[in-house]
């Protein structure tokens, strides 16, 4: 006899409603209401009829040939993310391999791990506030530490010169997201088979040929997902540089940011809503194609060769088989 079974998928779609209806409402519409806005007229806190420009991409061209403040949160937001990323990705790859090695056999990584992680889960005004007294001017702990030590004749302004106050972001953005990375990063090459480990250890390989031939090109993916995660959030950069230095924008806009740059277009002054969504919009763009050459970059080489081979051949057998 044949039994008749029971269909569970429609309960899948069901509990899959709340989350579909919360995309499309918050997500899905300001993601197509910024971007159609990016081409009109839209300005102010009173309300009024929106028109779309004669020239539609005319916001996007006074932004890139006219607006110094966006070129210069554009070069800031660079060196802001690439002067913490470099660091950040090295030591947590360091420490990533220190846990996983297993000749050391690490007592309390548990330990380590949380206060290493420990960063990224305080709120950033709590850090903000934290680091805005320890470089107070002109009585703070790092001045007072200065004078003690004999490294400086008088208090420094910190905050008040271009490259501290750089320095100071990236390190803080650094400090926040090096554990989270390492976590990340711990938890692929936990991953990996340990009989790769197992055989490099019976042909005699030591600790730097184990972690340069082995554990890096199995972290292929999660070194992706780490580049394409930690390239977005440089790029939406905001809670520090707008917290941490007030003014916002530190000294000659030397921290200011894309997203600073875009918060204070939409919701300061004149209210500029359709100059801060063709903002938002040059940066979706520049995070697609910076993504795009992210994957060309770091593609599996040898499993493309083989696609490609795999290719030809097909294509070869089909003009074989129409000559036949």
């Amino acid at each position: 006899m044949r039994r008749k079974g029971v269909n569970y998928s429609k309960y899948g779609y069901i509990f899959s409603l709340p989350f579909i209806f919360a995309f499309l409402v918050f997500s899905l519409y300001p993601i197509l209401y910024t971007a159609a806005i990016g081409f009109t007229n839209l300005q102010g806190l009173i309300p009024k009829p929106i028109q779309v420009l004669d020239n539609p991409f005319q916001n996007f061209k006074d932004l890139i040939y006219h607006n110094v403040a966006f070129r210069t949160s554009l070069t800031n937001t660079a060196i802001l993310w690439i002067t913490n990323f470099i660091p950040q990705i090295g030591l947590a790859l360091l420490l990533a391999a220190w846990f996983t090695n297993q000749r050391l056999k690490i007592r309390g990584q548990g330990a380590f791990k949380v206060m290493l992680y420990m960063p990224n889960i305080i709120t950033a005004s709590t850090i903000a506030v934290l680091f805005s007294t320890l470089f107070a001017y002109p009585m703070g702990p790092v001045n007072s530490l200065f004078e003690m030590m004999g490294w400086s004749d008088g208090p420094i302004f910190f905050l008040q010169d271009k490259t501290t106050a750089r320095g100071i972001v990236s390190f803080i953005q650094f400090w926040m997201w090096y554990g989270n990375t390492m976590i990340i990063l711990v938890a692929g090459v936990m991953g990996i088979n340990p009989a790769l480990f197992e055989s490099a250890a019976i042909d005699g390989a030591n600790g730097f040929q184990t972690f340069f031939r082995i554990t890096l090109p199995s972290l292929r993916t999660i070194l992706l997902y780490v580049l394409i995660v930690s390239m977005i959030g440089g790029l939406q950069m905001f809670d520090i540089p707008q917290l941490f230095i007030v003014p916002s924008g530190g000294p000659d806009n030397a921290t200011l940011t894309t997203s600073v740059f875009i918060y204070g277009q939409a919701f300061k002054g004149s209210y500029l809503y359709n100059r801060a969504a063709a903002a938002s919009m040059i940066m979706f763009l520049i995070a697609a194609i910076l993504s795009a050459v992210l994957f060309y970059i770091m593609r599996d080489r040898d499993a493309a060769r083989i696609k490609k081979e795999e290719k030809k051949l097909r294509k070869a057998a089909k003009a074989a088989a129409r000559g036949a």
